[in-house]
């Protein structure tokens, strides 16, 4: 115990919430969201608009929506997530939490499935892309497709926020991340770490930056892109 120092591979089958009697809730708990969302949402405070629609892809169990929808009322947080598991966990967590009004039902969307079918409602006020801890567990064509679709949706000047754990400089970062690597790629040969400097030359491929890379507890980073 303690290899990983608290990373573990993505759960086969997600916690659920303790269903109260004679009810039927389908909201997942992912133990990592509850540990990020402080983190994040205090980076994304410095980094998100005062306005607007964000679009955050692979949402998973939802949790991490509607946490930053109640904690920044003034953007249209829009989830999506390609696993219809995952996109009844999310409507039900903003039914949950009183959100509807407020809230579109998640859409689904797999980022490798092109054009994303974004509203036009969304499209038109999109002020933003956040991705949280997607890249390691997909392929990487995945990642390509984050970066070249957001390169051709988002304004100028507008944020593709990416958090995770990555690669530097062909190194990982620390022990642990080394060893969560591992576990990932032989769970699925093609997932795994990506690598800081491969990002940079993709989003240069397609027109947008790295505006900063900033460090994040446990040994996880969050990319900020723009397009000039």
């Amino acid at each position: 115990p303690g290899s990983l120092a608290g990373r573990t591979a993505p759960p086969l089958q997600p916690e659920r919430c303790p269903l109260p009697e004679l009810t039927m809730d389908q909201r997942l708990f992912f133990p990592a969201t509850e540990r990020n969302r402080g983190p994040i949402g205090d980076l994304l405070k410095q980094l998100l608009p005062g306005s607007g629609a964000v679009l955050e892809l692979a949402s998973g169990s939802g949790e991490h929506a509607v946490c930053f929808q109640k904690r920044f009322p003034n953007l249209h947080w829009q989830a999506s997530d390609p696993n219809p598991d995952h996109r009844a966990s999310i409507d039900a967590w903003i039914r949950h939490e009183g959100l509807n009004d407020v809230m579109s039902p998640a859409l689904n969307l797999d980022v490798e499935k092109r054009p994303w079918p974004l509203p036009q409602m969304i499209r038109s006020a999109l002020k933003a892309v956040v991705c949280i801890n997607l890249l390691h567990i997909s392929p990487t064509s995945c990642t390509d497709a984050v970066l070249e679709e957001s390169a051709l949706l988002l304004p100028s000047g507008a944020p593709l926020i990416i958090y995770g754990p990555f690669m530097r400089h062909g190194a990982h970062t620390s022990a642990s991340n080394a060893a969560f690597d591992q576990s990932l790629r032989e769970r699925n040969d093609a997932w795994g770490l990506r690598d800081v400097n491969a990002i940079t030359t993709i989003a240069a491929n397609v027109g947008i930056k790295i505006d900063d890379v900033i460090p994040m507890p446990a040994n996880n980073l969050t990319l900020v892109l723009r397009r000039p």
